[in-house]
C-alpha cells in the first residue's frame, strides 16, 4: 500500500509518497524550508503544500518533533512555543481537508529502521537516536514502540544534551569528528546506564558521515547506523498512517 509520509523538522519539512509495504520511496523527496516562525498557521499551510505538490488523497502520516499525547504538543524545543497544548493533526486536517496521522518524528524514524532497517529482527532494548537539529529518540522492546521518548532532553555537564552532542552543534561550534564523537559517547554512555540496551541506532542526517565517528565510540551495547537514514522518518510516518485506527492516535 502507499501513503505519503511527511517529516516535519527544525529546518525542513519533507515529503514523499511511500511503499509502506517495502519500506521504499516511491517518488523523489520534495522538501521546503520550516517557516521562521514555525507556527501552527504557518506550518499547516506548508505541510498543505506538500499534500498539494503530490496531488495525494489517499493516507498521510506527519512526523512532528517534541511528545505527543492524545494528539496534543507537549513540549516545543525545535519549533514555535505556540504548537504547546495543540492538537497537531487537526491543525493539519483543517489545512489540507483529509485524514492526518501525526507521530513523534523520532518513533516514526525508529518504526521504520525496526520495520525494514538496522533494527530489523532486532529483539530486546533498542534505542534509536536521532542527531539533527536536536536529538531525538526512540525506545523499542521486542519490537513494540514505547512512545514519547524524549533522551535528547537528558542533562549532560549541566545541558541538554541535544545542546552539546546534535548534529547542529558540531557545525555551529565547528567540531572536529574526534570533539564531537567525544560529546556524543559521553551522551550515549550516560543514557546506557539508564536503559542498558542491546542495540543503539544512530540515525539523522550525520548517520551519512557515520564512518568519520562511529568507531570512535565505546559502548556496551552495539552501534550501528540507521539504513535509511534520512528517509526514515518519511517511511515512518507514512507506515504510521496506514496503521492508524480512525480515533485513536
Amino acid at each position: 500500500m502507499k501513503a505519503l509520509g511527511i517529516d516535519i523538522g527544525g529546518s525542513g519539512i519533507k515529503g514523499a509518497i511511500v511503499d509502506t509495504t517495502r519500506g521504499k520511496l516511491a517518488t523523489e523527496r520534495y522538501r521546503i524550508k520550516t517557516p521562521d516562525p514555525s507556527t501552527p498557521g504557518a506550518m499547516g499551510r506548508v505541510v498543505a503544500r506538500i499534500v498539494s505538490h503530490f496531488d495525494w488523497s489517499g493516507p498521510i502520516g506527519c512526523g512532528m518533533p517534541g511528545p505527543i499525547v492524545r494528539g496534543k504538543i507537549m513540549t516545543a524545543t525545535n519549533i514555535d512555543r505556540s504548537w504547546i497544548g495543540v492538537t497537531a493533526h487537526r491543525v493539519f486536517e483543517k489545512a489540507c481537508r483529509s485524514h492526518i496521522t501525526v507521530i513523534n518524528d523520532a518513533d516514526a524514524a525508529g518504526l521504520a529502521e525496526m520495520r525494514f532497517g538496522a533494527g530489523k529482527h532486532q529483539r530486546g532494548v533498542v534505542v534509536l537516536i536521532t542527531l539533527g537539529t536536536g536529538i531525538g529518540s526512540a525506545l523499542f522492546l521486542d519490537g513494540k514502540l514505547l512512545p514519547n521518548s524524549e533522551f535528547g532532553q537528558i542533562e549532560i555537564r549541566g545541558k541538554h544534551a541535544e545542546l552539546r552532542a546534535s548534529a547542529r552543534v558540531r557545525k555551529e561550534r565547528s567540531l572536529s569528528w574526534e570533539e564531537y564523537a567525544d560529546r556524543l559517547n559521553e551522551y550515549l554512555q550516560t543514557l546506557e546506564v539508564l536503559l542498558w540496551p542491546d542495540l543503539i541506532i544512530v540515525g539523522g542526517g550525520v548517520s551519512s558521515k557515520s564512518g568519520k565517528f562511529l568507531h570512535r565510540l565505546t559502548t556496551a551495547a552495539r552501534i550501528v547506523p540507521a539504513d535509511l537514514r534520512n528517509e526514515a522518518g518519511i517511511i515512518g510516518a507514512a507506515v504510521g498512517a496506514v496503521e492508524d485506527k480512525r480515533g485513536s492516535r
